[in-house]
């Protein structure tokens, strides 16, 4: 054998090794268990369909858009402290909370003017009025709900493949928590966005936008949602060992978006302000901080979580047990990183928010994409043990659309419920923008006013520029909102009669004679602040009446979830109306 058939020989033999070498890692493990037997190749050839971006995009702007119509707003706070500011942005009017107070300045104007900014372009092309200006940024908030949801899910299919990939996505696009939590204008839905886009591009290996999306949503939206992207930094310190890329931009993250957020929001507050950093020595070193306005028991986020995910939660929730069971039936494949590495955040959000006294339901939502998540890679191991139990295919795949179809049929009667059950408030206030255009040529200034309804005013966006909102007592003995001074002065004036203590300020309230409108809830109930408006047929007369939910006298089951003919015949409702104030007869004014 010559030198050149020898050495060719050689290279044949190190090729031939090095391809019995590959085979050898591809073939499945030697297994002697019945569980092991039944994870085989099936799973490598079959399942592998997941939905394309196309079609995912598609699907979640329909579910995002119908949110942005018919989606409630479930919380004060979004109107009063995100709502009423922006609206004074925009329109030179609206109501400030004390945290707006420059003597407090926990809000930051840089997150309300990101929604500002396209509302007063929006205006400025079609001279829209107050109300389509709301339903635009509504739109908009389901529109960036549905582009961060779709590259999520790009980032699942990449990192966990198509049977967890495509589960993520049916079990999202159906939730009612999304439904509620996509348009809704809070830090919290923005943090959410965040999430998606962090957890997103860690999934696909961009750590650069991982980094960067964490710290937007840390610094501009709400400090405490940085918690998410603590996979991501022990993913790039611990396991990556990419220390000088992540503090590299971790300190640019910081100074390109602290920066911007600390000068206009000293511009607004006439004076220095970190406002992130006054949510936290608020939230956590002050002496009273956001006890004062309620603690729940422990179950609360359980029963919530069961509201908005059904099914889908506990699953969520024994995703970490899950996988460990399964972790020899391997039924997830091909992960870059460790499957207890990317439900990390999910499991220290629960540690940290479920053990608070004072929890609200929108806590939750930077965590509502992961609930998702950790699902689908629960019914994914759930899958692998029917399929090592031989199992047939056909049954397998019964049982997961089962669970999916019963689990979207939950939620849409959740989604249901909640709109007719609680949508009278934008019904009443939509009435009150007829009857401004029925008389368009009206000048006269018109007094709008809320007793103990005062938490379900949807926002100044649905007041005609001739009313106002005026408040006037009721057994609620919390401090209430004030009208911002007009601008360009508004923001920066420290506006008297102000405290962090939720202490009730009389100068609040407005007398009932200074009324011409009033909107209230006719329980049945009558104290002496809250007496039956209705019933003063002398003075006020019903223009416009919806039926709300009566919660003290329906079944807690049909109030949670709308169901065809039971709900109509088990469910009391009782009127939510709309007054005005009759005129004052020839024979009372002679008197008076």
């Amino acid at each position: 054998m010559g030198p050149k058939a020898k050495t060719k020989s050689i290279q044949n033999r190190k090729i031939g090794g090095k391809s019995d070498h590959l085979s050898r890692e591809k073939q499945p493990e030697k297994v002697t268990d019945r569980l092991k037997e039944g994870f085989h190749r099936k799973e490598d050839t079959k399942d592998i369909w997941s939905p394309n971006i196309k079609t995912v995009f598609k699907a979640l702007a329909s579910a995002r858009l119908c949110a942005a119509v018919w989606n409630n707003i479930t919380d004060c706070d979004e109107t009063y402290n995100y709502w009423e500011p922006l609206h004074h942005l925009l329109f030179g009017s609206g109501f400030q909370t004390w945290e707006y107070s420059p003597v407090f300045a926990l809000r930051s104007y840089l997150f309300l003017h990101l929604y500002a900014l396209p509302a007063w372009i929006y205006g400025l092309i079609f001279h829209s009025n107050q109300v389509l200006v709301f339903y635009f940024l509504r739109w908009l908030l389901g529109f960036a709900s549905t582009t961060c949801e779709t590259y999520f899910y790009k980032g699942v299919l990449q990192q966990f493949g198509p049977k967890v990939g495509r589960l993520t996505f049916l079990f999202l696009l159906f939730s009612a928590g999304m439904f509620q939590s996509s348009s809704s204008f809070l830090p919290s839905t923005f943090s959410m966005y965040m999430t998606l886009l962090l957890m997103g591009a860690w999934f696909q290996g961009n750590f650069v936008l991982a980094v960067l999306s964490t710290a937007i949503s840390a610094f501009l939206s709400w400090p405490f949602a940085g918690i998410i992207g603590i996979g991501i930094a022990v993913d790039a310190l611990v396991l990556r060992k990419k220390w000088r890329m992540f503090i590299s931009w971790c300190i640019i993250s910081t100074f390109v978006i602290l920066i911007p957020i600390i000068l206009v929001d000293s511009y607004h507050y006439g004076r220095l302000v970190v406002a992130p950093l006054n949510i936290v020595l608020y939230n956590v070193f002050s002496g009273h901080g956001p006890d004062l306005y309620g603690t729940s028991p422990w179950t609360f986020y359980f029963l919530n979580g069961f509201l908005n995910f059904n099914f889908i939660f506990p699953l969520a929730l024994v995703a970490l047990p899950a996988h460990l069971i399964t972790r020899k039936l391997k039924p997830i494949k091909n992960q870059s990183f460790p499957i207890w590495l990317a439900l990390l955040p999910l499991y220290v959000w629960i540690l940290i928010f479920f053990t608070q006294p004072h929890k609200e339901e929108r806590f939750l939502y930077p965590i509502y994409p992961l609930f998702g998540l950790a699902g689908a890679i629960t019914w994914t191991c759930a899958e692998s043990c029917l399929r090592a139990l031989k199992l047939s295919e056909k049954f397998v795949q019964s049982v997961t659309l089962a669970l999916v179809i019963s689990s979207s049929i939950v939620s849409v009667s959740r989604i249901v419920g909640q709109y007719r059950g609680y949508h009278a408030p934008m019904d009443v206030f939509l009435e009150l923008n007829r009857l401004s255009w029925e008389n368009e040529g009206d000048t006269k200034e018109y007094n709008v006013c809320v007793g103990k309804e005062w938490h379900r005013f949807p926002s100044s966006f649905f007041l005609p520029n001739n009313m106002k909102l005026r408040f006037i007592p009721s057994e609620f003995r919390g401090q209430l909102p004030r009208p911002f001074d007009p601008p360009p002065n508004g923001t920066w004036t420290i506006p008297p009669h102000m405290n962090d203590l939720n202490k009730e300020e009389p100068t609040r309230y407005a007398t009932l004679k200074d009324c011409h409108y009033l909107v209230d809830l006719e329980t049945g109930q009558a104290t002496e602040r809250e007496p039956q408006y209705s019933q003063m047929t002398s003075e006020w007369e019903i223009i416009f009446q919806v039926d709300f939910l009566d919660n003290a006298r329906s079944p807690q089951f049909l109030r949670a979830f709308y169901i065809p003919w039971f709900s109509e015949t088990y469910c009391k409702r009782i009127p939510y109306v709309l007054l005005k104030r009759r005129p004052i007869s020839n024979k009372k004014k002679r008197q008076h």
